[in-house]
């Protein structure tokens, strides 16, 4: 422990007691699609596949909406720091609009996903399936993202605890109504992928009031008069939240949308390897939640330091930050190498005949998935660092080049048009994380961490 700085310890110790439970409160939250997908599993391939590849393009859209919640996150740290107890509730509600607002928006975009099914050339048995179950799901948006929202502004304000044991809470609702719902027990009728899009809205209501009860009745938090004239438009914090959170959004996009189009490329090769594809996925998201906690808890860190103006603190903070994440993903590399069909065989039903061909494609997967651990880890700690210093515009666009300039084309070129498969798409996602995290990284420390650099001048 003696070669170990000081400063690591002590920082070890904050990355943690943040990281941790905010880890949780996300991996309870992927655990929601989880629940869907293997009850969805058990219940059919061909629903499965509908929930898969309907969740994929809910989730790009959900991901772009987040961008506002991402942003209050740096935004309440930094006020909360520097005792500007205004701007916390500025932020915080202006972020609670344009989630709202663009949840409703967004809503066509769901009602006509059968179009889009079909121009993207998904097996016909599919679509149908695909978009009831997104014509559904696509009510949840609003509620979905309002909790994001109070999660990140609880989680600035150091309170992480309540928003992990209220998402695991959710996590047990939608299991209860999924079995409920998808198979028709109870007197229900039985309706399989709309079950479990009916389900997902039910329990995201639930989880959005229940926060809202939290932020707005605890009386440490009643200083911040949240939700007092809620009505009331405050355009200059809104511009203030628009401009840190779009390009956020922007570059949560670019890398969902490239797992989103892989997963339409393995959709192209067939409905086996579709279903392994969106089990694989599952899988390797539902650990990089942990990385996901860790890049949370450098946002919060690295937003105080600099509200407090100590350039040093956000320096030994991000570093700290950094070493936990390599930790984790060499951890991860050695699970999915030794432990991939374990893994996959979970998500299938003992009785399903295309049970071992699916396990043989989604194992292939994780080994695959194995390569790029180091390189995800990295990419999503640099976006937590850079957000933390309000860095958002330089990252979205580097973000964009990597996972479509060089990701992408990779993945088409190697998975389609050479033939590998499904591994050649994958391998695709190796190259576009690999690039995006060395860029995001030199970008942070030849400028934020570097000691003479000033981002508060940004």
């Amino acid at each position: 422990m003696a070669l170990i700085p000081s400063y690591f310890r002590t920082n070890l110790r904050r990355v943690l007691a943040l990281g941790l439970p905010l880890a949780g409160s996300h991996l309870a939250q992927f655990l929601l699609a989880v629940t869907d997908t293997i009850m969805l599993g058990w219940y059919g391939v061909v629903d499965l596949a509908a929930g898969v590849i309907g969740a994929a393009l809910f989730f790009a859209v959900f991901t772009f909406g987040t961008g506002f919640a991402n942003a209050v996150m740096p935004m309440v740290a930094t006020a909360a720091a520097s005792d500007q107890d205004t701007e916390v509730r500025r932020t915080t509600r202006m972020g609670l609009w344009l989630s709202v607002g663009f949840g409703i928006v967004a809503l066509p975009l769901f009602w006509f996903s059968g179009a889009l099914l079909t121009l993207l050339s998904q097996p016909e048995d599919v679509v149908p399936l695909g978009e009831a179950y997104m014509r559904i799901l696509g009510f949840s948006l609003v509620p979905a993202l309002i909790v994001m929202v109070l999660k990140n502004y609880l989680a600035a304000l150091g309170r992480t605890q309540v928003a992990l044991w209220m998402t695991v809470g959710a996590v047990v609702l939608n299991v209860a109504l999924n079995w409920v719902l998808i198979f028709g027990n109870l007197g229900v009728p039985e309706l399989g992928v709309r079950g479990a899009a009916i389900a997902t809205i039910m329990v995201s209501v639930a989880t959005a009031g229940m926060l809202a009860i939290y932020c707005a009745t605890l009386p440490a938090l009643r200083r911040y008069t949240l939700f007092q004239r809620f009505w009331r438009p405050d355009w200059q914090a809104m511009g203030q939240v628009w401009r840190l959170g779009w390009p956020i959004g922007v570059a949560l996009v670019a890398e969902t949308a490239l797992f989103s189009a892989a997963a339409i490329m393995v959709g192209w090769i067939g409905t086996h390897e579709l279903a392994a594809h969106g089990i694989a996925l599952e899988i390797t998201a539902m650990l990089f939640m942990v990385h996901l906690g860790f890049s949370n808890a450098a946002t919060v860190l690295v937003g105080r330091a600099r509200g407090q103006r100590d350039q040093t603190a956000l320096r030994e903070a991000a570093a700290t930050a950094v070493g936990v994440s390599i930790t984790f993903a060499l951890a991860t590399m050695v699970l999915y190498v030794t432990m991939g069909p374990v893994l996959v065989g979970l998500f299938l039903s003992p009785t399903e005949p295309a049970r071992a061909e699916i396990i043989t494609i989604g194992a292939s997967f994780l080994i695959v998935a194995a390569l790029f651990q180091l390189a995800d880890g990295a990419q999503v700690m640099a976006m937590g660092l850079l957000r933390g210093v309000q860095d958002t515009r330089g990252p979205m666009l580097i973000a964009a080049f990597s996972y479509w300039g060089a990701g992408l084309p990779t993945s088409y070129l190697l998975g389609i048009h050479m033939g590998y498969g499904g591994e050649g798409v994958w391998a695709g996602l190796v190259v576009g994380l690999s690039v995006a995290a060395g860029l995001l990284m030199w970008r942070f420390w030849r400028g934020p961490g570097r000691m003479e650099a000033q981002p508060w001048h940004a």
